[in-house]
């Protein structure tokens, strides 16, 4: 049942300046390179320059959008994140200047892990149900860290997707209903005290699969669509085989065949871009929306699974249908320059950035100018961040 045509009217995202190829990685560490290739599915990570954050990349991926609607009808941004930049201030709320958008907004900012870019998604949907001629922005974007030399290291990313929520959408039409799951565990997490998150990879992996369970139960209970009826899906990667394993493990749910083929087929045109970039948290299953709509040209008027999953954990499992005339509004060549136009760099060059750190006593720094986006944080002053155009 539709939710009277209410879902994604355009998308955009944008990445940090750098990025590692784990071929660099392999070389460093004396590892096979297949053991990221393969085993993770991972290519390269994107690496944000120093003045860069969360704001600056999902101010630069909201610009467009703007270019292209205007902001009269936006009256609501969400802005979805795991890695904020401060306890009481939305992020969205420093975006929201940047971006010259009026007074007469509501900016709010939601977290939980990897799951509150869908949770934003699903209240801009209702915002707009209630009135049709308003539009949501909605932001999700993060950067990923963990410890130098950890298992996690070489899943690191950074993005944010921007999208716009509307009647009449021309990219995706969001579907009820939805299916939910929550559950307490602790298999990621990030202490405010902390720069980098703490993982159980194992316990994350099995968290991962018992939702995958979970929200495809409780999504079939309220009347869902069979496995059949849905021509791709787009998981939550923290990595991108990540989500062939989510897959593979839906269908032995559903009871269906889990070779590697049919994984392929649903889920092989979603991670292009995961590939390349990394994990980005919120931002990361809208990514796989973006290459599912940018690598193919024949999935209109057909229904897209998502799933979306936040570690401790909570997740959602719910449908759209892709629009007639989606190719008219993709923005596939914008998406392989933000992804092209990154600078490459060494293992050295990436552990200088990796362990520089802001000031966290609120003393005045000028940060250096290296990011060639369209906004940059310029520094810290009296315990505030200053953000301004490049």
């Amino acid at each position: 049942m539709l939710t009277a045509a209410i879902g994604i009217h355009d998308l955009s995202f944008s990445t940090g300046q750098f990025v590692l190829p784990h071929a660099e990685s392999a070389r460093h560490n004396g590892t096979d390179v297949d053991k990221y290739h393969v085993g993770l599915g991972q290519v390269a990570m994107s690496v944000p320059a120093i003045d860069e954050d969360i704001v600056t990349m999902g101010a630069a991926a909201a610009a467009p959008i703007l270019e292209r609607h205007g902001h009269d009808r936006i009256r609501t941004i969400l802005f979805a994140t795991e890695t904020s930049v401060d306890q009481s201030k939305a992020a969205g709320v420093f975006v929201h200047r940047l971006l010259g958008l009026p007074e007469s907004t509501r900016v709010v900012e939601l977290k939980q892990a990897c799951y509150s870019g869908t949770a934003a998604l699903q209240l801009a949907v209702a915002l707009v149900q209630r009135d049709r001629r308003q539009q949501v922005l909605v932001i999700a974007g993060d950067v990923s860290k963990y410890p130098l030399d950890s298992p996690g290291e070489p899943t690191q990313g950074a993005a944010a997707v921007a999208m716009l929520v509307a009647a009449d959408p021309a990219l995706v039409r969001v579907v009820e209903p939805s299916g939910l799951f929550t559950n307490d565990v602790m298999d990621f997490w990030r202490p405010n005290y902390r720069s980098t998150a703490i993982v159980d990879g194992r316990l994350s992996v099995d968290a991962y699969l018992q939702a995958v369970e979970g929200t495809w139960k409780d999504y079939t209970e309220r009347g869902g669509l069979s496995l059949n009826e849905i021509a791709a899906v787009c998981y939550h990667q923290p990595f991108t085989t990540m989500a062939h394993k989510a897959h593979r493990h839906l269908l032995s749910y559903c009871g269906q065949p889990s070779d590697r083929r049919n994984s392929a087929e649903a889920v092989g045109r979603t991670t292009a871009y995961n590939a390349v970039i990394g994990n980005s948290y919120t931002a990361s299953m809208y990514l796989g929306l973006a290459s599912l709509l940018d690598s193919t040209d024949d999935i209109m008027d057909q229904t897209v699974g998502f799933l979306s999953y936040g570690s401790g954990s909570v997740a959602e499992f719910f449908t759209g249908v892709v629009a007639a005339d989606y190719r008219d509004h993709r923005r596939r060549n914008e998406n392989r320059d933000v992804i092209s136009r990154r600078t490459e760099i060494d293992y050295a060059a990436y552990r200088e950035l990796h362990e520089y750190d802001l000031p966290v006593s609120g003393e005045e720094r000028a940060l250096p100018r290296q990011t060639a986006g369209s906004f940059r944080l310029a520094g810290i002053a009296d315990h505030k961040r200053v953000y301004q155009p490049r």
